[in-house]
Parts: C-alpha cells; structure tokens; sequence
C-alpha cells in the first residue's frame, strides 16, 4: 500500500491519483502481483480493480521514468498561466 501512496508527495490530483498511485506500483511490481486500485470521492461512486502484473511486466519497466523518481526531483514546474505570464505573453490593458 505505501508504494501507491503519493497523494502526500505530489498533492491530490483527485481523478489522476488513482492512475499515478498504480504506476508506482507497477514501477516496482513483479510477474504475478496482484494490485487492488480502489477510487473514490466527492459522493460520486467508487470502483474497485485488481490488477494482476503479467509476465511481460520487467520488458516495459525501465522504458519510462519511475513515478517516485519523477516526485523525488524538486524542480518546480509552472502552470501555463505562470509560464505565459514569464514568457511576457499576458499583458495587462493600459488605460
């Protein structure tokens, strides 16, 4: 359960938790583990899913950056609002 946790590392992003607690499982995830993704929220319905990692698993791990890595990095990335703002593409009316 702790390798899907990363609402603490990265935020809630409410709809994408789900997915990206299930790439950081599957970043360390072996042939044969089974993984319960559970969704819930804001009185909307919740689904359940139990996801079984296949033998082809180990093929594909290394082929993208892990999850925990990509949080680890402390860049700070801009919103297109703030990146527009810098770039001078958003300026203000002068009367």
């Amino acid at each position: 359960m702790e390798q899907g946790w990363v609402v603490n590392l990265m935020g809630n992003t409410y709809s994408g938790s789900s997915p990206t607690g299930l790439a950081a499982c599957l970043d360390v995830a072996k042939p044969g583990d089974k993984i319960l993704m559970t969704s819930f929220g804001s009185g909307a319905g919740s689904d359940s899913f139990i996801i079984q990692a296949t033998d082809r698993l180990p093929e594909v791990q290394d082929l993208a950056p892990k999850v925990r890595d990509q949080l680890a990095d402390r860049r700070i990335h801009l919103t297109y609002g703030k990146y527009v703002a810098y770039r001078g593409k958003i300026r203000m009316n002068e009367v």
